[in-house]
């Protein structure tokens, strides 16, 4: 007898007797099927990059990955160069890190491959860089040959070459590259003693905009609200301030003398303004060749409203992102130890001694640690910025630069 049976209804005969049995089969077989693709993709999760970020191993050519939420190293990256005095920037979405070298080598990674994607050698002396507004170009300030040259953040592709032909017709070294609102940069000469603002709406024929800024601008760095943009002056005292609102743009002298009436005394290390501080209103700046954080007010002309007595000659002085601590280090012999300034009260209200070499600080986003890298114990530290206990210890290579891809949505970082 023929089998006629019809969708949606069990047969009784042999095609019948067989569908049954594919049925019964699938009931089993798609739970196992479900679990093993959930089993494969455990092996690769797929993760977001906002607690990411990168430690520099200056001495091995190599990058950790690592991720802020529990204090973990999850990849390392080799092949980077000389990064003696590497920086980093990161793409808009914080998956991309470009990896600035001494050697003039700048990399493109991929923070959740751990491979980098893209290398050019770009100059033969580099000290740092910038990425742009939207995140399309980037920019490397070299030493030798003095200059600028733009990259497409893409492919690394060449895009434009600024040599850093000052005033005096002769190449300076450029320092305190900084990204600005507008698609802009601004950055400063040293030798030529100059600030330069360039548009580079058309990467490939930036625009420059020249101002005197005085004597050796030694870095720079633009507040995080992308108005101002200030220079330190290496032979002078004082710093070049440019108000990037005013059209058109001009440099002017701030904290002039600070010094004034003291003799000054000998620079270990160059202190570093692109870790400067913006808290409680004021502006934290260290004062070079001397133990002192200078407090400025912007609402006030940038005028000084205070100094901070410290332990030694600051190099990086940092605010927690609620800006209600600023953390300093130091340049050596004190470069063991860290102070941390209470903004309300203008006071040290915590001195430590960590470890040997404390060379850089990065905040995580929101503030509530502090990582450390302690380059001559090969270790990077992390600390609660409440209660100043240690929270972690992860073992690296010399570290230097410690960058948390939160930079990527910052002016100037």
């Amino acid at each position: 007898m023929a089998d006629r049976t019809i969708a949606g209804r069990t047969g009784t005969g042999r095609f019948g007797q067989v569908a049954r049995s594919a049925r019964q089969a699938l009931q089993w077989l798609a739970p196992l099927a479900l679990a093993a693709g959930m089993l494969a993709g455990c092996a690769v999760p797929a993760r977001g990059t906002g607690d990411l970020g990168v430690i520099i191993e200056r001495a091995a050519g190599r990058m950790q990955v690592v991720e802020t939420t529990d204090m973990t190293q999850l990849a390392t990256v080799d092949g980077l160069g000389d990064l003696s005095h590497a920086s980093v920037v990161f793409s808009r979405d914080g998956r991309f890190a470009y990896v600035f070298g001494r050697d003039g080598g700048l990399s493109r990674v991929d923070l959740l491959e751990a491979r980098v994607t893209n290398r050019v050698m770009q100059a033969g002396n580099s000290i740092g860089g910038a990425i742009t507004q939207d995140g399309r170009v980037v920019a490397a300030q070299n030493y030798a040959p003095g200059g600028i040259r733009l990259f497409d953040a893409a492919t690394l592709e060449p895009l434009a070459d600024i040599p850093a032909i000052g005033a005096d017709g002769k190449r300076s070294k450029v320092v305190g590259l900084a990204d600005l609102p507008g698609r802009r940069l601004a950055a400063s000469l040293f030798e030529s003693g100059e600030i330069w603002i360039i548009d580079v709406n058309d990467p490939r024929q930036p625009q420059v905009t020249r101002l005197r800024a005085g004597r050796e601008p030694y870095d720079g760095l633009v507040t995080p609200d992308g108005r101002w943009y200030l220079a330190g002056l290496f032979g002078e005292d004082g710093l070049a301030l440019v108000d990037l609102w005013q059209s058109p743009p001009e440099a002017r002298r701030i904290l002039s003398g600070y010094g004034r009436g003291t003799a000054p005394l000998p620079v270990y290390k160059m202190p570093h303004l692109r870790g400067w501080a913006m808290a409680q209103g004021m502006a934290w700046l260290p004062a070079i060749g001397r133990h002192e954080v200078l407090v400025a007010d912007p609402a006030r002309g940038w005028n000084e409203a205070a100094r901070v007595a410290l332990a030694g000659q600051p190099v990086f002085v940092m605010a927690r992102p609620d800006g209600r601590q600023v953390w300093v280090n130091f340049a050596f012999p004190h470069n063991d130890t860290v102070q941390v300034i209470d903004t309300a009260t203008r006071q040290v209200v915590r001195t430590m001694r960590p470890c040997r070499g404390v060379l850089h600080m990065e905040f995580t986003p929101k503030g509530e640690a502090v990582w450390l890298s302690c380059r001559d114990d090969n270790r990077v530290e992390v600390y609660d910025t409440a209660t100043f206990s240690r929270l972690a210890a992860l073992p690296a290579d010399n570290p230097s630069g410690i960058f948390f891809t939160v930079r990527a949505q910052r002016f100037g970082m």
